[in-house]
């Protein structure tokens, strides 16, 4: 589903990536490459949050004369949707079901494992979510008992 990176440089972006590069920070593209080849721990390859990307969509899915593609910072993916923020700057959730090319223009981050800011940001999330399950079982059994040892 991942066509060929096209922005190794700066220069290499399209303009509509441009804005969105010197709008994210303009961070050093050379640094953030995939790995395909050599040892598999060396290896860095696959979609990153924050990744430049295209789609191409089903026309067929589309409003007649419509533009068939998407092009914009990548927010999310779930098992039903990828999530950009466009080239225009709107929130847009795309169906899987209607994607029939994605193309990675460039990565805008380091690797998921290397990325510390990610690593930090779910580390924080977890606790943040545990805590809120935690509020919410006191509150559905109607007692608050964290004061009391097990």
């Amino acid at each position: 589903m991942v066509g060929e990176r096209r922005g190794k440089r700066v220069g290499d972006l399209p303009d509509w990536a441009r804005g969105i590069h010197e709008t994210y920070g303009s961070p050093e593209l050379s640094k953030l490459k995939d790995i395909y080849h050599g040892p598999l721990i060396g290896r860095k390859s696959g979609l990153r949050k924050d990744d430049l990307i295209e789609i191409l969509l089903d026309v067929r899915a589309l409003p007649e004369d419509s533009d068939p593609w998407a092009r914009g910072m990548l927010i999310g993916t779930s098992r039903n949707v990828v999530e950009i923020l466009d080239e225009s700057g709107q929130f847009r959730s795309i169906a899987r079901d209607v994607i029939v090319e994605l193309r990675l223009i460039t990565h805008l981050r380091a690797p998921y494992i290397e990325d510390r800011e990610l690593l930090t940001f779910e580390k924080e999330d977890m606790r943040r979510r545990s805590n809120l399950h935690e509020e919410a079982e006191r509150q559905a059994d109607g007692n608050d008992d964290s004061h009391v040892w097990d």
